[in-house]
């Protein structure tokens, strides 16, 4: 690799960042992301501070650019502190107003009411007779943390509201205000830079430093931080006193609070995307951080009317700007082997934060997506979180390669074992170890079968199945049975206690049930679901291992390609050696009894996120019924269960193919039946 070159690298820098903003100001067109531009100007500018004397007057750098927690008594709300919906572009923001236009009475007027969303600690805080007493965190929504101490030294709460002609109805009695506790970016920045003088570690985000400033016991380190509250609602005893969000607004200024000057009121879908738009380009301009706006039916009782679905209104969404990006070098690309054998290509990469998390690999999917990207080793790469989770690459900033850069060369053999790649057809993109033998495919393998979706062994987690493989205890899923208490007590990880308890929840679980020993099993394709249909199907291991691929074929949900995998799995000699070892070591499956009740011949999928259960208690409550539960929408789905935060894309299957959608209290009312 050629030797860095600073000033050569500050010129190519300042060349794209140039040609970024000529496209984006003066053709009014992006190339690449404001968090993308954003990156490459901060490593710019780490630059010309290391070397000052690369500093042009020209340089980019120098354009002026604008649950509770011990310690706090718990108290209830006076009504529930919901969060939002998110909805991520036009479609599903058009999506959301047509749905609550029909569920609105017909003419009815709609406004929306739009604010720059808030990345900072929920918080509500009650006046009595206009003067301040008591702060309240949101919590779960229904009970939070008394913070009145903490919050009293935050200089941007008034301790009495203030009284004009235009609040004094609001002086008298109850008065709750409800808002975001916020620490701006400079004062975050300074604070860091306290830290770093300090010698102490710096603080990683602005609203996880807001929130753990506010949990403090002492007041006094409070006081010592900049934080502001910025207040969204505005709650009377009285609510026909406020009769629209945009009054809210306006009288909350008028009392003395922070709200927002930019939030206003739009008549159309075509006026909040504007908006939206504008603050998308802006929000760097912004004191604090945003991930988008909030949108709410402006007058508040229609908004009552629509009511409330799990823990969010129907009335008021998240409108969410785009996955933050940033950018980094690729110092190498790698090949993992999963338990499947599928050998990924991930792309090693130099730390950087995006999302409010450091990022240090990025998945790359497949060879061909490799090239067809042309991602080299050495570029410079936009990285972003596929929604919001998983690292992964955009593109490579061709602009800025100095010629060093390496191509890569997919690995004719897999780098664990040595044994050569294959694919199955020559049509398949992924390639794979066929080694069921190899070291990377075992401890993923054993892990999967010992994992909660499957046989549920608490305390076989990755790094005791590493250790264990590692100390020749175990090969393979069967082995784990075999393990004794005396073999752990040799491990530096275990003690007479958890030696104790793993042997025990071994034991526990030496009579599984047909689909979770199936689906452990790690044959391709078989997912939760399906090993369930195949139980429920064959009722017993040697009729699915004798099961040809026609009958595999009639299954429901069975395809070619799925039967083809199931065949070719017990065809494999090594699996006919492993499921005769777990009948040596005495496992023996449950005998599968097809349930019936109240569901059965009912499918459900659920979306979102449900206040009572988590998915996987409702797949099992569903399936206890008699129900079947899937995990995407199709012609023999039955209920879409719209639980919180859900994204739009089940709900506009759903609703091209008439699947029914209920809310979680029609789910738990079914689930009542007897």
């Amino acid at each position: 690799m050629a030797k860095y070159d600073p000033a050569a690298r500050a010129a190519k820098l300042c060349e794209l960042i140039n040609d970024y903003r000529y496209h984006y100001h003066v053709l009014n067109k992006s190339i690449m992301s404001e968090a993308a531009a954003d990156s490459l100007k901060h490593e710019l500018s780490q630059i010309e501070e290391r070397y000052p004397e690369l500093i042009t007057p020209d340089s980019p750098s120098q354009r002026v650019a604008g649950e509770p927690l011990p310690g706090f008594k718990q108290v209830q709300h006076s009504s529930r502190m919901l969060s939002l919906n998110d909805v991520f572009d036009e479609t599903e923001l058009n999506a959301w107003i047509e749905r609550i236009k029909k569920l609105l009475p017909a003419g009815a007027k709609l406004e929306y009411f739009m604010d720059i969303k808030m990345d900072g600690l929920a918080c509500a805080i009650v006046y009595e007779d206009s003067v301040y007493k008591q702060a309240i965190t949101r919590g779960d929504g229904f009970v939070g943390e008394d913070v009145t101490a903490n919050v009293r030294t935050i200089e941007s709460v008034p301790l009495r509201l203030r009284q004009t002609k235009d609040s004094v109805k609001f002086l008298g009695g109850r008065t709750e205000i409800r808002g975001e506790i916020v620490m701006y970016k400079d004062d975050f920045k300074k604070l860091n830079e306290q830290q770093t003088k300090a010698g102490k570690p710096a603080f990683a985000n602005p609203r996880n430093t807001a929130a753990g400033t506010i949990r403090q016991l002492d007041p006094k380190l409070v006081a010592a931080r900049p934080l502001h509250f910025h207040a969204y609602d505005l709650i009377h005893e009285n609510k026909a006193e406020v009769l629209t969000n945009d009054f809210a607004y306006k009288t909350l200024c008028s009392l003395g609070v922070i709200a927002n000057p930019m939030a206003t009121v739009a008549n159309s879908a075509d006026e909040i995307i504007k908006f939206h738009k504008k603050w998308e380009q802006q929000r760097q301009k912004l004191r604090f951080n945003t991930d988008g706006l909030v949108i709410k039916i402006n007058d508040r009782r229609l908004h009552e009317r629509l009511g409330v679905v799990g823990k969010a209104p129907r009335g008021s969404v998240a409108f969410k700007y785009p996955a933050e990006q940033a950018t980094t070098k690729v110092k190498d690309i790698f090949v993992s082997i999963g338990r499947t054998g599928a050998a990924t290509p991930v792309a090693m990469l130099e730390p950087v934060v995006v999302a409010g998390s450091t990022v240090q690999m990025a998945t790359l999917h497949n060879e061909g997506e490799v090239h067809r990207k042309d991602i080299r080793i050495g570029d410079t790469v936009i990285v972003h979180k596929a929604g919001d989770v998983i690292p992964e690459v955009v593109e490579p900033l061709k602009k800025l390669r100095d010629g060093s850069e390496k191509k890569f060369v997919m690995p004719t053999h897999c780098p664990d074992c040595g044994t050569k790649l294959v694919k199955a057809k020559a049509t398949e993109a992924i390639w794979r170890c066929p080694n069921t033998a190899c070291p990377s495919r075992s401890w993923k393998l054993i892990g999967h079968f010992a994992s909660k979706g499957a046989l549920d062994i608490e305390g076989l987690g990755e790094k005791n199945v590493m250790a264990l493989i590692q100390a020749g205890l175990i090969r393979d899923q069967a082995d784990i049975y075999s393990i004794k208490k005396e073999d752990l007590l040799k491990l530096e990880r275990f003690a007479n206690i958890s030696a104790d308890k793993l042997v025990l929840a071994i034991a526990a679980k030496k009579n599984p049930p047909l689909p979770r020993f199936l689906f452990g099993l790690g044959i391709r394709h078989v997912g939760e679901q399906t090993a369930i249909d195949l139980a429920n199907h064959f009722h017993s291991m040697e009729n699915l291992r004798d099961a040809t691929i026609d009958e595999l074929s009639a299954v429901e949900g069975i395809g070619e390609v799925v039967a083809e995998a199931i065949v070719e799995w017990f065809e494999q000699p090594v699996h006919k050696k492993l499921l005769a070892k777990f009948k040596r070591l005495e496992v023996e499956l449950q005998a599968v009894r097809k349930t019936t009740g109240p569901l059965s011949g009912k499918s459900f999928v659920v979306t979102g996120t449900l206040e009572s259960m988590s998915r996987e208690e409702a797949a099992e409550r569903i399936r206890a019924k008699g129900g079947t539960f899937q995990s995407s929408v199709s012609n023999e789905t039955d209920y879409l269960v719209v639980g919180a935060n859900v994204g739009e894309a089940k709900l506009v299957k759903a609703r091209k193919l008439g699947t029914k959608q209920i809310d979680e209290q029609k789910l738990l009312d079914l689930l009542a039946q007897h």
